[in-house]
Formats: C-alpha cells, sequence, structure tokens
C-alpha cells in the first residue's frame, strides 16, 4: 500500500462527531411540545425550514440565546471524540485536515466546538448559515437559497445541501488533493458523498443509522467500509491510523 502523508478526515456533525442530533435537542431541551410538532410536520416541511420556524416559535415564547448556548454546550458529545481528533489533528504523519460537512447550521456546531476546545480543529466547516440577531432570535437559512439555482444531486440528497457535491467542491479548491480520505458519517444523506471516494479512501460508518443501511441495500460506494457504535472505537482507529504511518 502506498505511504499516506496527507490525509482528510470529513466529520458529518450529528451523530457522528456529536451523540445527539443538534436539532432536535434544542428542542426537547427548551420546548418539548415544540418537538412533538416537529415530528408531525417533518413529512410536509423542508426539514432546514422547519428547524428556522421552530426557532421562531421559541423566540417568541421568550427564550434567550443564553439559553439555546447553555443547552448546546450540555448536549452528549464523547471525550474520546474530543480525544480521538486531538490526537490525530496533532500527528505529524500523516498530516490530517479536517473539514465538517453537516446538515445542522453554524452557530449550534461552533457553540458546541467551542465549549470542547475544538473550534480550530476544523480547516472548513460547510452547514446551513445561522446568526442570532439583537433581539436573541437565531435566524436560520438553508445554504442552497430555495430562491437560487438548487442542485443537482440525483442520489437523494436535501433541497439545502448535497453533500456530495460539497464534498468535490471542498477537494476542487484544495488541490493537489489528499492521499486518504476518511468519511466519518451515520445518515442517509452521507451516502451520496461516500460514492464520491476512492478505493484508498474510507468510510466510518455509525452503526443502526441511516447510511448503514443505504450502504447495505444500495452500496456502490469503493471506498473500504468500517463500521463504529461508540466513539470511543473512533479513537481506536484513528490512533491506528497515527501508529500505523
Amino acid at each position: 500500500m502506498a505511504t499516506i502523508k496527507t490525509q482528510l478526515v470529513v466529520f458529518d456533525f450529528d451523530w457522528s462527531m456529536a451523540d445527539q442530533d443538534t436539532d432536535r435537542w434544542i428542542f426537547e431541551v427548551l420546548a418539548p411540545d415544540i418537538r412533538r410538532k416537529m415530528k408531525t410536520l417533518k413529512e410536509s416541511i423542508q426539514w432546514t425550514d422547519l428547524i428556522a420556524q421552530s426557532l421562531q416559535e421559541i423566540h417568541a415564547r421568550g427564550r434567550t440565546r443564553e439559553e439555546i448556548e447553555h443547552t448546546l454546550r450540555q448536549m452528549p458529545f464523547h471525550p474520546a471524540m474530543v480525544r480521538g481528533v486531538t490526537n490525530l489533528k496533532g500527528a505529524s504523519n500523516p498530516s490530517t485536515t479536517f473539514f465538517c460537512l453537516s446538515n445542522a447550521n453554524s452557530v449550534f456546531i461552533n457553540t458546541i466546538l467551542e465549549s470542547k476546545g475544538l473550534q480550530n480543529l476544523f480547516e472548513e466547516i460547510v452547514t446551513n448559515p445561522a446568526e442570532f440577531d439583537p433581539s436573541g432570535l437565531l435566524k436560520l437559512r438553508r445554504r442552497v437559497d430555495p430562491d437560487g439555482p438548487q442542485h443537482s444531486c440525483t442520489v437523494g440528497c436535501s433541497p439545502n445541501m448535497c453533500k456530495g457535491e460539497e464534498l468535490a467542491a471542498f477537494l476542487e479548491r484544495h488541490k493537489p488533493g489528499y492521499d486518504r480520505i476518511i468519511y466519518v458519517g451515520d445518515g442517509s444523506n452521507d451516502f451520496c458523498p461516500i460514492l464520491r471516494l476512492r478505493s484508498q479512501d474510507m468510510v466510518l460508518c455509525r452503526r443502526f443509522r441511516g447510511l448503514e443501511g443505504r450502504i447495505s441495500r444500495e452500496g456502490g460506494q469503493q471506498c473500504q467500509v468500517k463500521y463504529w457504535a461508540g466513539a470511543w472505537e473512533v479513537e481506536e482507529i484513528f490512533n491506528q491510523f497515527i501508529e500505523k504511518n
């Protein structure tokens, strides 16, 4: 096998880097009745739009920016994941670049990363844009504007973002590329980007979630597939990458 000198680790965020789903967690903690309503509306409203609408609802109830940030900092995030990514980033051989590709949003992700001391981990974070306005409302938009040109994915990515196209665009921005790409994901929307990986690349697929189902039903990926259930297993795999090189 060729020597790996440079590698790219691509992370989904919810249920992949973090041990929960940011969109759902916020409402489970701050407004369970809205979380219940989201379950009934998710088939009829695009998910990112539904989260934006639900954020407006909790703002109208008087929920503050501070409460949202506190709730995010409390969200389950395994210490082994913090150790695993920190050790791999700190190793000089191979040189590792981290890229976050998530259907969450910039405020949720950045707030959590900062609380874990990981604010400098990622070279880029591609996600839905969000920001607090002066009143404390968290305003969320789709990455792909519904009023502009849409992505051309045929694999089944949601309208707000095609992760395969976003990965290809990242690689175009960071030529000449990487000796190996490792994609850490869990959801069915992580299937599109892994179809673009090569035989020397690898997907670390979280067990018992949508991505595992699509790999088993549809297949077609050229990359290697490793399965994991707990963050400590990702840490083990990352440590092997360091030790082997």
